[in-house]
């Protein structure tokens, strides 16, 4: 193991190619960067929340809220589908996981369930309701068992996706998105000093219907405590009220694009683009309601409510509601980054200043340098300038190739992460002094110079890999299961355990193969 192998010089040089090529973006300015070539990498490492100051964020996913709005579809369809077959209901009772729909008539009960059917899903797919009949008269129409269970997890992963988009449009780098327990999110958003307008963005529901105006029964009626069965009054933003069919034409889940674009008169509005199916639902309720207003709401405000002239085919066209330019780009933000599924409630906020995170940069800073130097003082006195030295070189390339892999891969270098680079150094050494001690050790036994540094390699390698194959290991597990900081600090430390083990021993290697090779010494200066 102690030739002076072209390879491994090659490999070595290689190593230090990579560390500079990918690194040297951490010097440079954000001018120097921008002029830079396309072709060359501009990314440095990314401060986490705790270095660069920004916004930190708990959120909790309404589930419960979300549930309901679910258990209210469902009566909703049940009392559509019935009704366009000509089968009368007495009444559409609401539970835990579905709803009960009384029949006028026990003899309609045929007709209704095979109306119903379709509810339950189309040939294929796995379904999430089920359709059945209980009693004579009443038909239970619920979600699957599998699917309540899946509703809050299902939920929760949706939110997180949407919340990430919402994030990128707003040009954040580096967010940390992630999920606490069964029903919270946690969100640090580094550079971001108002956690309010974060709280803003991301908390807005985006929740987009077009639903058809009740022009057959009176909003004053309405308002005194008795709306139809199948409407609800909703206002617009000025708080005046509409009576509006439950029944929901298109969601926002059928919104393939939105844009900011102009009416016929130039005024800001926002145009959109449904996927087939939804364009498909569209045009047929357009069709069918010629002359009828319809209302456009986005999270229980009416923002629109324009009569159908004709039926709207194209799966596409503008919603109006004297939007500024800047309010319209917001919405659009919203509506391409997706609806929420439910409400997001905000249980913590708070601020970490820049200033804070520029203590906790010199900190971390000083704590590493100092980490640093008592290593490189103890190899010193331990090993002498030549092996200590060699060290030190190692734990150069060390740092250089964790600085590199960090900035190419984007990650965010955090306190605990600062504390997982200080580790990485103290875990890169301890191979060389395995290493060394070993050679010690045969030198004393009397030994030759070549047999001592050759057995120094060979049997401490066992031992080296086994230490670092446990340390990965240990960081694996608080990376998948840990969260924040901990994550920080485990893939520091993971990025570390690769690059000591490249570092330490092959510079060591190489380097005393060529000592070997031209001092040709008698004795091995760490033997005394």
């Amino acid at each position: 193991m102690i030739h002076l192998s072209r390879w491994k010089v090659i490999l070595l040089a290689l190593s230090f190619v990579f560390g500079l090529f990918f690194a040297y973006p951490n010097v440079l300015t954000a001018e120097q960067k921008a002029a830079l070539p396309g072709w060359l990498p501009k990314s440095g490492v990314n401060l986490g929340l705790d270095l660069q100051g920004g916004s930190y964020l708990l959120l909790e996913v309404d589930v419960p809220e979300m549930r309901e709005k679910r258990l209210t579809n469902l009566g909703e369809d049940a009392r559509t589908v019935l009704g366009e077959t000509g089968i009368d209901i007495s009444g559409i009772q609401q539970d835990g996981s579905g709803v009960t729909v009384t029949l006028a008539d026990p003899a309609s009960m045929d007709r209704a369930l095979e109306a119903m059917r379709p509810l339950t899903g189309g040939a294929g797919q796995v379904a999430e309701r089920i359709v059945r009949r209980q009693g004579e008269d009443r038909i239970r129409y619920a979600f699957t068992q599998q699917a309540m269970d899946s509703m809050a997890s299902t939920a929760v992963t949706q939110s997180i996706e949407v919340v990430r988009r919402r994030i990128d449009s707003l040009g954040t780098r580096e967010p940390s998105i992630t999920r606490q327990g069964a029903d919270r999110i946690v969100i640090q958003a580094p550079g971001e000093s108002d956690p309010a307008e974060l709280e803003r963005i991301i908390g807005t529901t985006a929740q987009l219907t077009f639903q058809m105006v009740d022009v057959e029964n009176s909003v004053e009626e309405a308002l005194a405590g008795f709306p139809p069965p199948d409407a609800e009054i909703i206002p617009d933003a000025a708080g005046f009220p509409y009576l509006v069919k439950k029944r929901i034409l298109v969601s926002g889940e059928n919104l393939t694009r939105a844009q900011v674009t102009t009416d016929q008169n130039n005024q800001t509005a926002i145009g959109f683009n449904f996927d087939s199916a939804g364009a498909r639902r569209f045009g047929e309720a357009t069709a069918q309601n010629i002359g009828k207003p319809f209302a456009i709401i986005l999270d229980g405000v009416v923002i629109s409510a324009p009569n159908i002239r004709s039926a709207i085919t194209g799966g596409s066209g503008i919603i109006e509601g004297s939007f500024t330019i800047q309010e319209a780009a917001e919405l659009v933000n919203l509506l391409n980054g997706g609806a929420l599924p439910a409400p997001l409630q905000v249980e913590e906020r708070r601020t970490v200043s820049a200033a804070l995170g520029a203590d906790a940069v010199e900190a971390g800073a000083l704590s590493t340098a100092i980490g640093f130097a008592i290593i490189l003082i103890f190899m010193l006195l331990s090993y002498g300038f030549l092996f200590g030295g060699i060290s030190i070189i190692g734990l150069l390339l060390n740092g250089l190739l964790i600085i590199a892999a960090m900035s190419m891969t984007g990650a965010a270098l955090t306190l605990p992460g600062i504390a997982g680079l200080v580790l990485t150094f103290a875990v890169a050494v301890d191979a060389n002094v395995l290493i060394y001690e070993r050679m010690r050790d045969e030198a004393r036994a009397g030994r030759s110079v070549i047999a001592s540094l050759d057995a120094g390699f060979n049997k401490a390698m066992g031992t080296i890999i086994d230490a670092n194959l446990t340390t990965l290991v240990a960081a694996a597990i608080m990376f998948v299961l840990g969260a924040g900081p901990v994550k920080g600090f485990a893939w520091t430390l993971s990025i570390g355990v690769f690059t000591s083990m490249l570092s330490a021993v092959l510079v060591a290697q190489v380097a005393l193969a060529w000592w070997l090779k031209v001092a040709k010494p008698k004795k091995l200066p760490i033997a005394e």
